[in-house]
């Protein structure tokens, strides 16, 4: 590719989401890397390190990506690209060794959550659920006193939380972490590289669910995981080969695609959330809110010490109106909305908004009447109008 780690590592983020990824800088190559769609590649002799040999090891397609969001999270060796989010999750969770314990926050994405679960009933792990923002409490789950008490053989960060917006202090967690062997791998979707840098905070893997914002047009399905640790970047890809959760060509080409708005995309959104929230926390409708821009919120300090921003994710709680309680509230606000889609996802350049307890999945400890909203690129007034007159439907 046409950027070394040396010059990379120069550069700034809002550069490298433009430059890096593309093909050598010689006559007539193109100047954005093009598809490859094939199933098998041309060879004779016994397949190598460095060999394609087959679709479900490489492609041509996924590589530019790959590189590029390895550079953007800091680390010298490419990211591996998964079919989905929880397919990265997967894949993350099996470093998990054999009857290992797992510390996840307790809010966490759903899906992680479910996966993590599953394979605990099935006794292939043990999975210690807590507040992530609680740092004592999760170094006592981490390292539990007592002679029969099992250290955690990886703790995984979600940070912002989905969809409380929980902060983690992802320092001191590494570091306890790895005082007992652990393995610390931390979800950077709600942040992206260009807001949070986890390994730079001692993560050993980044997880993104690369639907979201890196992708960031709401037209794919995809995952990535990155690490800097050879032997463990080994791991993961070989599961992704023997487990075959690969990306879809196209769908590797339209991330790329996406990757390069995400600087201006990122700058728009978060400025937008942080005006919204603001006017949205003084609501007599609204009786909660989370977003770590506010000053009085609980992760403001933290999130200032290891973020670049907030974040473009708003959670508010609904208030009771009339005969309707709290969730129906919601419902009635979500459903009056003209301009925000009520949807679920994030990340794109619409913004979406749902009430996240009508997923039978989501954690009960979530509040019946918390609304998730992902700020878009849309004009920042348009937005608060929307929500303006549909908060005063409630008063009808």
């Amino acid at each position: 590719m046409s950027l070394t780690p040396q010059h990379a590592a120069s550069l700034s983020a809002e550069t490298l989401v433009v430059a890096s990824g593309r093909p050598p800088r010689e006559r007539d190559e193109p100047v954005n890397p093009p598809i490859v769609l094939s199933s098998t590649y041309f060879g004779t002799g016994p397949l190598g390190d460095g060999d394609r040999g087959y679709g479900r090891y490489a492609n041509p397609t996924w590589d530019p990506f790959e590189e590029a969001l390895g550079q953007l999270e800091g680390s010298e060796l490419p990211g591996l690209l998964y079919a989905s989010g929880l397919a990265a999750v997967s894949s993350a969770l099996s470093l998990v060794p054999a009857g290992g314990v797992l510390v996840m926050p307790s809010h966490s994405y759903s899906g992680s959550l479910v996966m993590a679960a599953e394979l605990a009933q099935k006794g292939f792990l043990e999975l210690r659920t807590v507040d992530i923002a609680d740092t004592e409490a999760v170094k006592e789950q981490i390292a539990p006193a007592g002679p029969d008490a099992r250290p955690a053989s990886m703790l995984w960060l979600e940070s912002p939380t989905n969809p409380m917006l929980g902060i983690a202090d992802i320092p001191a967690l590494a570091e306890a972490a790895h005082q007992v062997g652990a393995i610390v791998v931390t979800d950077n979707t709600f942040s992206t590289p260009l807001v949070q840098q986890p390994l730079a905070l001692g993560s050993d893997v980044v997880l993104h669910s690369v639907t979201k914002y890196l992708a960031g047009h709401s037209d794919v399905v995809l995952g990535a995981l990155v690490t800097p640790n050879p032997d463990i970047r080994a791991a993961l890809l070989h599961h992704r080969t023997i487990h075959g959760a690969i990306a879809g060509p196209f769908e590797a080409w339209l991330a790329l695609r996406g990757l390069r708005t995400l600087a201006l995309r990122i700058q728009r959104s978060q400025d937008s959330a942080t005006v919204l929230a603001e006017r949205l926390g003084t609501h007599p409708r609204i009786e909660g809110i989370n977003f770590p821009g506010l000053a009085n919120d609980p992760g403001h300090q933290r999130a200032k010490a290891q973020m670049k921003g907030f974040g473009s994710i708003v959670c508010i709680q609904v208030a009771p109106a009339g005969d309707l309680s709290g969730p129906d509230a919601a419902d009635k606000l979500v459903r009056a909305l003209q301009l925000w889609l009520p949807a679920t996802s994030l990340g794109g350049v619409e913004s979406l908004i749902e009430r996240r307890r009508r997923h039978t999945a989501e954690p009960l400890s979530v509040p019946e009447n918390l609304v998730r909203l992902s700020v878009g690129i849309e004009n920042v007034e348009d937005l608060w109008a929307d929500l303006k007159q549909a908060l005063d439907t409630l008063d009808g």
